[in-house]
C-alpha cells in the first residue's frame, strides 16, 4: 500500500531543477507553472541563490512545482496515480502538492493557488518580527509547556521529540535561554510565525480565493494537517472539493499535526512511503516514528527509475 508524501517549506536548494530539465517535457511543465503563477520558476530552480529561493513567496511554489515535476515523472498521469497510490499527505506547504496528487486541483492550479498563499504569508511576516524554532529532544509535555510558558505556539508537532515553536522573537528568545530538559532549541530559516494568529492577516486574504477556486473531490485518501484523517464527507469517502480548500485556507493559522498523519499511515497499514522532491525531511521522520514502513525520498531527477521500482513494489493491488 503505497502512500506519496510531499515536502514542506525549507526543503528547497539552489539549483535544484537543473537535472529534472534533463527529462523529456518538465520544462514545458515548468513553463506552464510559471506562466500560471507569474513567478519564473525556471529561473529560481536553476540560477537563483539561497537567500532568493528562502523568499516565502518563491519558496512555496517552487516546493509544490518540484513535488508535482517528480510526481509526473515517477507515478504518471493523474489515472495512473489513482491507480498506484491508496493515500497522500502533504506538510504544511506540501499540502498543495498533495492536493494535486488527490485530485482535488491540476498541477497548475496548485502552484498558482500556492502562489497567493506565498504572498499573502510573506506579506503578513514582513509586517511583524516573528520566527520559528525546532525544539529536538526531551519529554513532550515538558517541551510544550517551555513554549506555552514562552507566549508561543506549537505550530509543527512533526513527532515525539520534534515541536517546532513559533512567536514572537522575544518569545523565542526566552525559549532558547529556557531550553526543556534534553532538548535543544534550533532557530528556523523562516521568514514569520507560520501556523499560528500571526498568519491572520494572510488567512483573511487568502480564504475568499480558496473558496472560489476550481477543484474536485478527492480521487484518492488525503489526509489533513488538522488531524491526521482523511476528508470523509464525500459519496466515495475521501470528502469535498469544498472541505479540501478550507481545510487549505485555515492551516495557515492551525497547528500542522504530522504526527498524527503518520499514526493514521500507520493504522491504514501503509507498506511503502515515497516522499516526493525535494525529499529527505519527511522520510527522515518516518524513519523515526515509523521504522517498520519502507521509505524512498526523491532528491533528484538520477531517483526516477528507482523510485519507479518503489511504486510498482508497494502501488495498489500489491
Amino acid at each position: 500500500m503505497l502512500a506519496v508524501v510531499c515536502p514542506g517549506q525549507g526543503s528547497q536548494t539552489p539549483g535544484m531543477l537543473v537535472p529534472w530539465l534533463e527529462l523529456p517535457a518538465v520544462r514545458e511543465q515548468l513553463e506552464e507553472f510559471s506562466t500560471r503563477s507569474g513567478i519564473d520558476l525556471v529561473a529560481h530552480g536553476t540560477e537563483s541563490d539561497a537567500d532568493t529561493i528562502r523568499d516565502t513567496s518563491v519558496a512555496q511554489p517552487l516546493i509544490v512545482a518540484s513535488s508535482l515535476i517528480a510526481l509526473r515523472a515517477i507515478v504518471g498521469d493523474a489515472t495512473q496515480t489513482t491507480q498506484s497510490v491508496a493515500v497522500t499527505a502533504g506538510h504544511s506547504v506540501g499540502e498543495f502538492a498533495a492536493a494535486a496528487v488527490a485530485g482535488v486541483v491540476e498541477d497548475a492550479s496548485a502552484v498558482d493557488l500556492v502562489s497567493h498563499r506565498a504572498r499573502f504569508m510573506a506579506e503578513a511576516a514582513a509586517a511583524t518580527p516573528t520566527g520559528m524554532s525546532a525544539v529536538v529532544g526531551g519529554v513532550a509535555e515538558e517541551v510544550l509547556a517551555a513554549i506555552e510558558a514562552a507566549g508561543l505556539t506549537p505550530a509543527n508537532v512533526n513527532a515525539a521529540g520534534q515541536i517546532v515553536a513559533a512567536g514572537s522573537l522575544e518569545g523565542l528568545e526566552t525559549l532558547a535561554q529556557n531550553a526543556p530538559a534534553r532538548a535543544r532549541v534550533m532557530p528556523l530559516k523562516v521568514a514569520g510565525a507560520f501556523h499560528t494568529h500571526y498568519m491572520n492577516g494572510a488567512f483573511e486574504r487568502f480564504s475568499p480565493v480558496a473558496a472560489d477556486w476550481a477543484a474536485n473531490d478527492p480521487q484518492i485518501a488525503l489526509l489533513s494537517n488538522r488531524d491526521g484523517k482523511a476528508f470523509t464527507s464525500g459519496t466515495h469517502g475521501h470528502g469535498t472539493a469544498r472541505e479540501v480548500l478550507n481545510a487549505l485556507a485555515n492551516q495557515i493559522i492551525s497547528p500542522v499535526r504530522w504526527d498524527l498523519c503518520q499514526e493514521e499511515l500507520k493504522a491504514l497499514g501503509v507498506t511503502g512511503i515515497l516522499e516526493l522532491a525535494p525529499g529527505g525531511v519527511l522520510t527522515g521522520i518516518a524513519k523515526r516514528s515509523l521504522p517498520d514502513i519502507e521509505r524512498f525520498a526523491v532528491k533528484s531527477a538520477g531517483d526516477v527509475e528507482e523510485a519507479r521500482a518503489f511504486v510498482a513494489a508497494h502501488g495498489t493491488g500489491n
